[in-house]
C-alpha cells in the first residue's frame, strides 16, 4: 500500500545507486522535482529508462548520475539536441554513457512485458531500421503458429518507476489524467515505485476518457510535490514553460553554464557574487 513521504524520504528510500531508473512522463507530467531530488543526493551508476527522455534526463546525465540510458528518441523538443546527451556520448563527460536505444513501439511493448511479468515482448516492428544492427537487445522470432517474422525485445522492469500525477487521494490511489503515456506499465513492471501529485484530495474525482488510476497497492510512495513536473506542463494545472525549453538549448551547451545554472537552481548554491552577507 501507498506510503506518504516527502520528497527527500521517497528518493532516499526507494532509488539506490546502481538502480535501474524510470522517470516517465510523456509531454506532460514528466517529474523534474524528482529527477531534481536524485541529482542532489548524489545518486550515481544509474541506469536511466525512458520514451523521449529530454531536459530532465540531460540534466542527470549532465550532473553523473547515469551510466546507461536505455531510450527511445532523445532531444529538446522543437528545439534541438540535447548537449549534455551529447557530451557524453561523445566526449565521455561528465564520464562515458552507455545508449541502448529503441523505437517507441519497443519501449511500449517491452513496459506492458514487464508489466506483465513476461520475459520479452513481440511485435511488428524494425522493418527497414538499422538499430538492429547497433542494439544486440533486438533481435527477431518466427511467431511458432504463422511463421511471421516478428520483433522481440527484452521486456523491461525497472527497478524504481517514477512518475508525476494530478491527485491522489488520502488511501494512496492516485490519478493521472491527459496524455498517459506508459505511466501505468512502467509503475506496474517496476519494483519499487513513487508518485509525485499536484494535490491530494479526500476522494478522486469521476476520471475523464483518457485517464489512469493506479490503485494504492501498485504505488510505494505518494509524495506531494505542486509544480513537480515544470517547465513541462499538467493537465489542468500548468502550462508548459515553453521559453525555458528555448532557453535551454543556449545553457546546456557550454559545460561551465550548464554548472553554475544547476548549482544554482537545482542544488541551491548561490553565487558568490550574490551572496547576502
Amino acid at each position: 500500500m501507498s506510503e506518504f513521504l516527502t520528497l527527500p524520504e521517497a528518493i532516499a528510500t526507494l532509488v539506490r545507486p546502481g538502480d535501474r531508473v524510470a522517470l516517465e512522463g510523456f509531454t506532460h507530467l514528466i517529474p523534474f522535482a524528482a529527477g531534481h531530488e536524485i541529482i542532489r543526493q548524489d545518486v550515481r551508476d544509474l541506469t536511466l529508462i525512458r520514451m523521449t527522455p529530454d531536459l530532465l534526463y540531460d540534466q542527470m546525465i549532465g550532473s553523473g548520475c547515469a551510466r546507461k540510458l536505455v531510450f527511445s528518441w532523445g532531444g529538446n523538443p522543437g528545439v534541438g539536441s540535447l548537449h549534455r546527451l551529447r557530451d557524453a556520448v561523445e566526449q565521455g563527460w561528465p564520464r562515458p554513457l552507455e545508449i541502448e536505444e529503441h523505437s517507441h513501439s519497443a519501449m511500449a511493448h517491452a513496459y506492458a512485458a514487464g508489466a506483465s511479468g513476461m520475459p520479452s515482448a513481440f511485435f511488428r516492428g524494425y522493418i527497414g531500421s538499422d538499430l538492429p544492427q547497433v542494439n544486440p537487445n533486438i533481435k527477431f522470432v518466427a511467431c511458432p503458429f504463422t511463421g511471421e517474422r516478428l520483433a522481440c525485445v527484452p521486456a523491461l522492469r525497472p527497478d524504481v518507476a517514477i512518475v508525476h500525477a494530478q491527485q491522489a487521494d488520502r488511501a494512496g490511489n492516485v490519478l493521472i489524467e491527459g496524455i498517459v503515456g506508459v505511466q501505468k506499465e512502467a509503475v506496474f513492471a517496476a519494483a519499487r515505485s513513487i508518485v509525485t501529485v499536484e494535490a491530494i484530495v479526500d476522494r478522486l474525482p469521476a476520471p475523464s476518457a483518457n485517464a489512469v488510476v493506479l490503485p494504492a497497492w501498485t504505488v510505494g510512495a505518494v509524495v506531494l510535490a505542486p509544480f513537480g513536473a515544470r517547465p513541462s506542463y499538467a493537465h489542468g494545472y500548468y502550462a508548459r514553460d515553453n521559453a525555458f525549453y528555448v532557453a535551454w538549448d543556449a545553457i546546456s551547451r557550454d559545460r561551465t553554464t550548464f554548472q553554475s545554472w544547476m548549482a544554482e537552481h537545482v542544488l541551491g548554491r548561490v553565487p558568490a557574487a550574490r551572496a547576502v552577507s
